[in-house]
């Protein structure tokens, strides 16, 4: 089985260093070393700031890949509209298993992230600056850093930072999370989906991006775009960090120039000369097989025209020994358990999809690939976030790629390898069940009730959904698409008020505590028109 990957893993670098200088001389550039290693930075106007993102092509390296220079003047123009102050956040809340590059960034070299972030900071005129963090490790290094710049979150300091901690969730790096948290919620979606650069922290304009994207932003603002555009790719300048993990002999992040062929780093990482896959991306990502491994080059396009997916920059090689169909089962059980419980594509869907590719490897056949199928595709695009969309598109993706393996377990008896646990997980293999702040909560335990929805009863007025959105949720027919589902613990008495107020009272509750909790949740579209709706 693979280990979980250690905070900092061992770093490497193809041609010179940009993010990485200085690594080879200490294990944390303080203020001093930094300044050393990379020397002063003039402060830049917003304008001039934005034409630099714009010729270096800089896109955030969080795994969505907007346009930096975009983000920048939209807050630019929403605070001047609103004549209120922005507010600059960086994200380095990185929860994935398989990622480490920002962790590496925080831990190693924070105050060139710094240095991004004050430079945006300055040229909005934001007051507030804060750094999303969900380790310890990122935690003290971050705040140490801050502390080595005379920065606080004094009322009296000219900018105030600080740095917020969330628990470590899959669901805690989305923008909205963290923005929620830093006003005081929990670190979960909030269930609707609202630019940051017109309302984010505060209700402020936020310009909110991934840690290494700012670091990337200090480094072109230091070189110059000509200089800076002199390495990698003309139309993808500059390097890229990555997360090697998986069946490798050494796991590692590593900064290589775009353009460098993917088979070189893999070769670097130790790992298998011909894999049977490389899952790209992370476990938002998206498979390619061996003769494609051999086509791709490190850039978001060359990826995607491949079938992979940059992403997050996880970067991860399965053996020929391996069934790849297991392996993906156990990353598919973990992003079900990552859900935040608040809609049911996620809450329901997820489940539902780890379950129908259990069932294809437990002799299901073809009805378990086209449930598999179905349930996939009505998860996407219908949840409070992107969480539901990544775990189907890696779902997906698995479909396609190992087509020869899933033939073997849908119509024969199996492809008869053992599944080796390469793809690195957390502790046990999941991370701590429950919503918002991990498994110590009283209102994160397991649910005690169930709600059931009275067909003959219902008329669809929708306010079931609008009371208990992390359950309910209207088909194209104005009807709920579940019958029935487990309460999430900290939600019960938003469900008894939903069970109280519908009009047609067509909502009832169970209580399961003495009851072995069940694991039959699967969707259950509604009657008539919500079936036709949904394709069914």
């Amino acid at each position: 089985m693979n280990e979980a990957l250690p905070d900092v893993p061992e770093v490497r670098v193809v041609g010179l260093p940009q993010l990485t200088s200085g690594f080879d001389l200490v294990e944390r550039l303080d203020l001093p070393m930094h300044l050393k290693v990379h020397g002063p930075l003039e402060p830049m106007g917003g304008e001039q700031l934005a034409q630099l993102s714009e010729r270096i092509n800089l896109k955030g390296r969080g795994g969505a890949g907007f346009p930096f220079h975009k983000k920048l003047r939209s807050v630019a123009e929403s605070a001047i509209k609103r004549g209120v102050r922005p507010v600059v956040v960086v994200n380095g809340s990185e929860d994935e298993p398989a990622c480490r590059k920002d962790t590496v960034l925080i831990n190693r070299a924070p105050h060139l992230i710094l240095d991004g972030a004050l430079l945006v900071a300055e040229a909005l005129g934001a007051r507030t600056l804060v750094v999303g963090v969900t380790r310890e490790s990122t935690q003290r290094s971050m705040e140490a850093a801050l502390a080595e710049r005379g920065l606080s979150n004094g009322r009296r300091s000219a900018l105030r930072a600080r740095v917020q901690r969330n628990p470590v969730r899959m669901v805690t790096g989305a923008a909205a999370s963290l923005i929620r948290s830093i006003d005081g919620g929990p670190a979960i979606p909030p269930g609707r989906k609202i630019s940051a650069s017109k309302s984010g922290v505060g209700g402020a304009p936020t310009l909110l991006s991934n840690a290494e994207t700012f670091a990337q932003l200090a480094i072109a603002a230091r070189i110059g775009p000509e200089r800076y555009g002199n390495t990698g790719l003309y139309d993808e300048p500059g390097t890229v960090l990555l997360t090697v993990s998986g069946a490798v002999a050494r796991p590692m992040v590593i900064e290589v120039p775009t353009g460098v062929p993917l088979r070189y780093v893999l070769q670097l990482a130790g790992a298998p000369p011909v894999p049977q896959g490389v899952l790209t991306g992370g476990y938002h990502g998206k498979w390619i097989d061996a003769a494609t491994v051999n086509e791709a080059i490190v850039s978001r396009n060359s990826l995607d025209a491949v079938g992979g997916a940059l992403g997050a920059g996880a970067i991860l090689p399965i053996t020929q020994a391996t069934c790849p169909l297991g392996e993906s089962l156990r990353v598919a059980q973990w992003l079900a358990e990552e859900s935040a419980g608040q809609c049911g594509p996620c809450y329901l869907g997820l489940p539902a999809a780890a379950r129908g590719m259990e069932d294809i490897l437990n002799g299901g056949g073809p009805a378990a690939l086209e449930a598999l199928k179905q349930v996939a595709k009505n998860v996407k695009r219908r949840g409070a976030c992107s969480h539901p969309d990544g775990s189907a598109m890696f779902l997906e993706s698995t479909i396609k790629a190992f087509t020869d393996d899933l033939a073997a377990h849908v119509l024969g008896n199996g492809c008869g390898r053992p599944v080796e646990g390469v793809l690195p997980l957390f502790e046990g293999g999941k991370a701590p069940t429950g919503i918002p702040g991990g498994a110590e909560s009283e209102e994160n335990g397991p649910s005690r009730q169930k709600i059931f929805v009275d067909w003959t009863l219902c008329r669809g007025h929708g306010l079931c959904a609008d009371i208990l959105p992390e359950v309910f949720e209207l088909g194209a027919d104005g009807f709920p698409t579940v019958a029935q589902a487990q309460v999430p613990r900290y939600a019960e008495a938003k469900a008894l008020r939903a069970v109280r107020r519908c009009p047609a009272l067509a909502l009832r509750l169970e209580d399961q505590s003495e009851r072995a909790p069940s694991r039959n949740n699967l969707p259950v579209l509604s009657q008539g028109r919500g079936r036709r709706a949904l394709g069914r």
